[in-house]
């Protein structure tokens, strides 16, 4: 049974950071390609950084510089670290593997003063 849970969000102020944690469970995790995807209030879903079993990363421009995905093959687990939050990136964040085509539940970051 395959399992996403998603960990690491809250209210942060702009200019601060977070890091988001999905723990997998019930999938080949190491050869596993990983990615983050936000959806914001009105919005469609967005994918924002993804990693590929073999380490190789890709982001959007709206977070490049600024976030960075990263696993760790020993805990099945992938991070994102969040730097210099911004409002706009105020939003739900989810885990998801395309190649089992399974999302997390979700972990709500907002950012405001």
């Amino acid at each position: 049974q395959v399992q996403l849970v998603e960990s690491g969000g809250g209210l942060v102020q702009p200019g601060g950071s977070l890091r988001l944690s999905c723990a997998a469970s019930g999938i080949f995790f190491r050869a596993a390609t990983m990615g983050w995807y936000r959806q914001a209030p009105g919005k469609q879903r967005e994918l924002i950084a993804q990693i590929t079993g073999g380490g190789r990363t890709n982001y959007a421009d709206s977070v490049k510089g600024r976030f960075t995905i990263s696993r760790d093959n020993a805990e099945n687990t992938v991070y994102l670290q969040m730097n210099a939050l911004e409002p706009e990136d105020t939003a739900v964040y989810y885990c998801y593997t395309p190649q089992y085509n399974y999302w997390g539940q979700g972990t709500q970051v907002t950012v405001s003063s």
